[in-house]
């Protein structure tokens, strides 16, 4: 049998508040079980990320999220990705108006 489930994949870009790309991750985080069983309690931010949809994060959120992706166990995240969560997040963080858009396929 063929299997014909595709990867999940979810992307991450920085918008201003009218939607506009400001910049984007050259990597993106394929959804698996590590990611899907995060506990919300421990990871409020990236344990709120859903494959199918988009998840939108402020100023606030962002760096409620960079204070996260260092305790994130190994293998949720790839290093290149992780490095792209942290920079972006803190270019919302540098940015007035700027969001930080993880997007589910």
């Amino acid at each position: 049998m063929i299997n014909l489930q595709r990867e999940t994949k979810i992307n991450l870009q920085v918008r201003d508040e009218n939607g506009a790309i400001e910049d984007r991750a050259k990597h993106g985080v394929v959804w698996g079980s590590r990611l899907a069983g995060l506990d919300q309690s421990v990871f409020p931010m990236l344990g709120h990320l859903l494959p199918y949809a988009d998840t939108v994060f402020n100023h606030r959120q962002a760096s409620t999220l960079l204070e996260e992706v260092p305790r994130l166990p190994a293998g949720v995240l790839t290093d290149e990705f992780a490095r792209e969560v942290i920079e972006l997040g803190q270019a919302v963080l540098d940015g007035p108006g700027l969001y930080l858009w993880f997007l589910g396929d």
